[in-house]
């Protein structure tokens, strides 16, 4: 199922309002702040995005290993079989060379040499075997672990997903969507839903979709939040002390449906607020429906990964 963001943008302040230097200069600062913070969680994320990679690839490897190393088993177990039967065959004869005459005395000495090389020969098969079939145990063993925490990651991203999905059953499906993308579930909020024309506020029933979204996933406390603002490419209206472009405008958006989020019982250590102006669009700006389509927010829930990096410092 496709799911998008979808909301109406335009935000109108009033220009004429005056601001002293040093209240200007804080929000400047705290702008900057948060440009900074939402820098480090992009990198988080992007971190976070190469381990998975990287943890695929590990798995990847591991199995690969593990069908070499099954080979090479059968391979030394097949040797270390005609080993045992040379030094069962050769032992007999020494055995009988025992009980002959003094003539095969120097025949004797030979087989004795030689059943003593297949011994020592054997004795090392027998260590590299057991060696390789304990580390064939283990890689299977990690191989099974990966792929059993892989797939409760997998099952609780679904299970995360279907619940959000049904408490907001009551909305329509052009208001919000729900969809599951790269292991990590895509809220998207219809632009109708949550913003008036020329304002920052969230309207009443967003707020309530908000609110219900919220009881779904506040005691998720193995999940990482991102709130993502989006614009078309039509410049602001009307340009303020507080908001100079579209940048601002889909950052202050993000602010306020993360303030109702975390007013709802999101604990606020698990959200970060973020915007990306008109970089980020679905779709070329060429037309007022694809416009509409990229005047968005979305809501991007991550599960946390610390157990499957642990297993990964191990390998």
């Amino acid at each position: 199922m496709n799911f998008r963001i979808i909301f109406f943008i335009p935000l109108v302040f009033l220009s004429s309002c005056i601001v002293s230097k040093k209240k200007f200069d804080d929000v400047l600062a705290q702008k900057v702040k948060t440009e900074g913070e939402l820098t480090d969680k992009v990198a988080q994320l992007d971190k976070a995005n190469a381990s998975i990679k990287e943890l695929n690839e590990v798995l990847d490897k591991l199995k690969t290993d593990t069908t070499a190393l099954n080979e090479s088993y059968r391979a030394t177990a097949k040797k270390l079989a005609a080993l045992n039967s040379d030094y069962d065959q050769l032992n007999s004869y020494y055995k009988n060379l025992l009980n002959n005459s003094g003539k095969l005395n120097r025949d004797l000495a030979q087989q004795k040499d030689q059943l003593l090389a297949i011994q020592q020969n054997l004795e090392s098969t027998r260590k590299l075997n057991d060696s390789l079939s304990t580390s064939l145990v283990e890689r299977e063993r990690k191989v099974k672990e990966l792929e059993q925490i892989l797939a409760n990651k997998d099952k609780a991203v679904k299970d995360l997903k279907d619940r959000i999905t049904n408490a907001l059953l009551n909305f329509k499906e052009n208001d919000l969507t729900v969809k599951v993308k790269n292991g990590k579930v895509y809220v998207s909020l219809a632009e109708q839903l949550l913003f008036g024309s020329g304002s920052i506020e969230v309207d009443s029933k967003g707020v309530m979709a908000l609110q219900q979204l919220a009881r779904a996933i506040k005691d998720q406390h193995d999940i990482q939040i991102m709130i993502e603002g989006h614009t078309d490419n039509v410049p602001i209206s009307k340009k303020s002390q507080y908001m100079q472009d579209n940048w601002d405008l889909s950052v202050m958006r993000a602010t306020s449906i993360t303030k109702i989020l975390t007013a709802a019982g999101v604990s606020a250590k698990q959200i970060t607020a973020a915007g990306k102006g008109e970089f980020s669009p679905l779709a070329a700006n060429d037309n007022a429906q694809n416009k509409q389509k990229n005047r968005r927010t979305e809501i991007i829930i991550t599960p946390n990964l610390d157990e499957l990096f642990k297993i990964l410092g191990t390998n």
